[in-house]
């Protein structure tokens, strides 16, 4: 029997908790609706200053409620222009898509709160929802609610959602619906949560030539199919991932957290670091990983490293992997496992656990893949 869908609101809040759970030092959530202060803010932009108080000459105050520079997020980009400006966001429900393009490098986007509930940048495409203009539907890319192709972005404490849902239109085929597309070199998220269903979060790169590196700290992911993709080097340390319910479904598999797409020149793809996966799904109903071979790049190998951490039981022990297209089995490409524990991580079946040595394992850290680019020592 198919069990009810959450309303947007009930998605919007089904996480309310996650900051606390991942040990970020939040406030208790409380029944505060997400996107709303979970206690009264008398200054919206917190320690960062203010219209009048300005931090830096290339710094802007975003409020929805009128007390900043502008009300939106995107009015906000369109207003600067060139390399290092800030955005502080004051608490507030953002209902709007945002393009950063190449040409405004070097930005960072502060939610004012510190708490990532409290600043949401969300819209409801998907795939399959028509353009206005008519010139047929968005496709996958242009679903997305955030869109980054600048280098040198950061963003902390922020939350990038997409809450379309399956059951507003259950006979579509173009369910993928991205909460952000990131495909800039120097890309770092630290302490944000990013929610959505299907292709949540697209870690990506502007072209194939291109390894753009991305690096995630202590964030808070959430799906169910192949909702953390892309062909971007990218770290995630510390992070939560967790796969949701599928209302429509009553067999197993739900969906599957990873699906890389790595160039096969790229020596490093996915590197998944002392995280852990959660689920709301049944024990064994989804799989850790399987590969996106895009029909844009036959020559793909995906790679994907989990590390070190701990997966829980939603995960298929006996088969956490599978193929996305038969002409690209799992096990042609760079899967790889260390020193996980958890339930999910239990070794039932050795050929399906690919896992490094411990020498091996001394090529996969967050200094070899991000080079001489040290976002994790970073403050603000």
């Amino acid at each position: 029997m198919h069990r009810p869908a959450p309303s947007r609101r009930g998605f919007l809040l089904a996480t309310a908790g996650a900051g606390a759970a991942l040990g970020l030092g939040l406030a208790p959530a409380g029944p505060a609706v997400a996107g709303t202060p979970t206690h009264p803010r008398p200054r919206p932009f917190g320690r960062y200053g203010s219209p009048v108080a300005r931090r830096t000459p290339k710094t802007l105050y975003v409020d929805p409620h009128g007390r900043g520079d502008l009300t939106s997020v995107q009015a906000a980009v369109d207003a600067t222009e060139g390399d290092g400006w800030t955005l502080v966001l004051a608490p507030g429900t953002y209902r709007e898509t945002v393009s950063v393009d190449t040409g405004r490098t070097g930005a960072t986007w502060i939610g004012a709160s510190g708490d990532p509930r409290d600043v949401v940048i969300v819209y409801d495409n998907a795939a399959g929802t028509p353009k206005p203009d008519g010139s047929g539907t968005h496709g996958t890319s242009g679903s997305a609610t955030t869109t980054v192709r600048a280098d040198g972005f950061t963003a902390r404490g922020i939350t990038f959602a997409n809450d379309w849902l399956r059951a507003d239109q259950p006979d579509w085929t173009g369910t993928q619906a991205v909460a952000i597309k990131v495909m800039g070199d120097r890309s770092a998220f630290h302490d944000c949560r990013f929610l959505g269903h299907q292709d949540t979060l697209y870690a990506d790169t502007r072209d194939l030539g291109l390894f753009a590196r991305q690096y995630y700290a202590r964030c808070y992911v959430e799906g169910d199919v192949d909702f953390v993709f892309g062909r971007a080097t990218a770290v995630y340390e510390q992070c939560h991932f967790r796969t949701l319910v599928r209302p429509d479904l009553d067999a197993a598999p739900h969906g599957f957290v990873f699906a890389p797409s790595t160039a096969g020149a790229n020596p490093r793809g996915y590197l998944v670091v002392r995280a852990r996966v959660s689920s709301e799904a049944p024990d064994g109903y989804y799989k850790l990983a399987r590969p996106w071979v895009p029909s844009s790049d036959a020559t793909a190998r995906p790679m994907l490293t989990v590390r070190e951490t701990h997966l829980g039981a939603g995960i298929d022990a006996v088969a956490p992997y599978a193929n996305m297209r038969d002409a690209h089995p799992w096990q042609e490409q760079r899967f790889r496992e260390y020193r996980n524990t958890g339930p999910g991580a239990a070794v039932t079946v050795p050929e399906n656990r690919p896992r490094l040595t411990r020498a091996e394992a001394a090529a996969h850290t967050r200094e070899a893949y991000l080079g001489d680019w040290r976002p994790y020592e970073r403050r603000s």
